[in-house]
């Protein structure tokens, strides 16, 4: 499938519904979106709450949707899973939920410390078992990295959501591979890929394989590189920096020296649809079940209908929007 992103942190919701109702017109088969509190950047200016959102999302279109959020720190994970299950009972098979172990930049309005990596992801983990017993009907207590107390999510579907990891390295992936449903990773360089994907499937990983590709596109390479440099450039830096920082103005102030150059590593920059559908064809060809397109301009509806017209068609080839 190929799939629209809604970025939460660039675009206010009302909008944001509007985007993602006319991509499945434009013939998008599917959607995803961020759960923040805060964007990355003080330009970007939005953060919708992503649940509340994607009740409105799901019934205004008929497209499955996923979200990327991190039980633990800021959700406990007893709350996601009776958002989830919620939402799946409403939507039987529309709806995934891919989770990681969060970034300091949400998690930090709790006032709780931010455990290093490894602790996070046991954290992580641990929330994983909770929200799997609970979406099965159980009476869940836990005392290990999060606490529970007889918990139990009373409205759910028959069959439980997948629930499948957001993962950027080859060693999350691995990691992972035990107790997810499938797998999200954000576009790198091929070889890159290819690790990540190699990891998880090495690792006994099942379901499906979805990337989410960050790109801009104007009527000018000129025009493509300054939306991506404005909205984007704090988006620049691959882990541990986008976990460890905590404001948008921390974001900011980091990522001044960054270029227009400079984000051509993490995001597609072009006026050439043609490229565009050429650089997404080549990530089909990994292996990857969905791609899922975020334009990073704040400005939607150009993209879409462009996208609609030139590239899903190209893309319809490769098998990847079966």
């Amino acid at each position: 499938m190929i799939g629209f992103h809604a970025s939460h942190e660039q675009i206010d919701p009302r909008a944001l519904l509007a985007a993602v109702t006319h991509a499945e017109t434009v013939g998008f088969t599917a959607a995803m979106c961020s759960d923040h509190i805060a964007p990355w950047s003080v330009r970007q200016g939005q953060s919708g709450f992503a649940w509340s959102w994607l009740g409105a999302a799901l019934e205004a279109t008929n497209l499955p949707f996923g979200v990327v959020t991190a039980p633990g720190q800021r959700y406990h994970p007893a709350i996601i899973a009776q958002a989830i299950g919620t939402l799946g009972q409403m939507y039987p098979d529309r709806f995934w939920a891919a989770l990681g172990s969060g970034e300091f930049l949400n998690e930090h309005i709790t006032g709780e410390p931010w455990p290093r990596k490894e602790l996070r992801n046991e954290r992580l983990e641990e929330s994983v078992r909770v929200m799997r017993a609970l979406l099965q009907g159980e009476e869940v207590s836990s005392d290990g990295s999060v606490t529970v107390d007889r918990a139990k999510v009373w409205s759910r579907p028959d069959t439980p959501p997948p629930l499948v990891v957001a993962a950027y390295s080859a060693a999350t992936a691995g990691w992972a591979a035990s107790w997810a449903d499938g797998l999200v990773t954000v576009a790198q360089p091929v070889d890159v890929l290819r690790e990540v994907l190699g990891a998880y499937d090495s690792a006994g990983g099942t379901g499906r394989r979805a990337l989410q590709v960050h790109l801009s596109w104007a009527g000018t390479d000129e025009e493509a590189g300054a939306i991506a440099h404005d909205q984007w450039r704090t988006n620049a830096f691959a882990p541990p920096v986008p976990w460890d920082l905590d404001t948008p103005e921390t974001f900011d102030e980091v990522s001044k020296h960054i270029t227009p150059d400079d984000l051509r590593e993490s995001v597609l920059i072009s006026s050439d649809l043609g490229w565009h559908a050429a650089r997404l064809a080549e990530f089909a060809e990994l292996g990857f079940d969905d791609i899922y397109l975020h334009h990073v301009g704040r400005q939607q509806q150009g993209f879409l209908d462009a996208f609609g017209d030139s590239v899903l068609p190209q893309l319809r080839t490769t098998g990847v929007s079966s």
